[in-house]
């Protein structure tokens, strides 16, 4: 994997913090590399 660095605003990472306290995602890395999947996906199928 290609390691990648973004910024994002603070109520954004807290917003993000706390699917992975609730258990959504195992860590905020996994959680991210599914908010990109789902974005591509949506993207392809709008071509």
């Amino acid at each position: 994997m290609m390691l990648i660095s973004v910024q994002i605003p603070v109520h954004m990472l807290r917003q993000l913090e706390q699917l992975v306290l609730q258990g959504k995602y195992p860590n905020r890395s996994e959680a991210i590399r599914y908010a990109i999947r789902d974005f591509i996906r949506r993207e392809i199928k709008e071509e």
